[in-house]
């Protein structure tokens, strides 16, 4: 059996050229990282995040969009939570506006209940930890 290499790139010199230009790509792009929880104050709940869940610049109104979620289910699933249990998950956003100095954390939905935490100080880091367990639902 015989190979042709001559018309074929190195797979390692192309996926080492294709992480560097994502590598790029991420790096001048940014993200914010939210980390959140809820307690679970009743005998049991579901809980989920739904993609039309955004971080909104509070001057702009510019909306940053929710790019992942991990450990928590997306809207339609859910994920159940018994009595005193906390789930703790992570959502990752795209960046907001450089001009940004607070914002929004809106969760909208076409029915009642979606999270809603007002005014949140912008911070270097772009991370940021929420408890969605008490707070006023909109």
């Amino acid at each position: 059996m015989t190979t042709d290499t001559s018309t074929k790139a190195p797979v390692a010199d192309t996926e080492l050229a294709i992480d560097q230009e994502l590598l790029t790509s991420v790096d001048e792009a940014g993200q914010v990282i939210v980390h959140a929880s809820i307690t679970c104050r009743s005998s049991w709940e579901l809980v989920r995040i739904w993609k039309s869940t955004f971080l909104i610049d509070r001057v702009s109104g510019f909306q940053s969009r929710l790019l992942h979620a991990s450990n928590i289910s997306i809207a339609p699933n859910w994920t159940p939570i018994l009595q005193g249990q906390t789930i703790r998950f992570t959502l990752v956003f795209e960046a907001l506006p450089k001009t940004c100095t607070a914002f929004d954390f809106a969760e909208i939905i076409p029915e009642p209940g979606g999270f809603f935490i007002e005014n949140i100080a912008r911070n270097q880091s772009d991370v940021y930890r929420i408890d969605l367990s008490n707070q006023d639902l909109f």
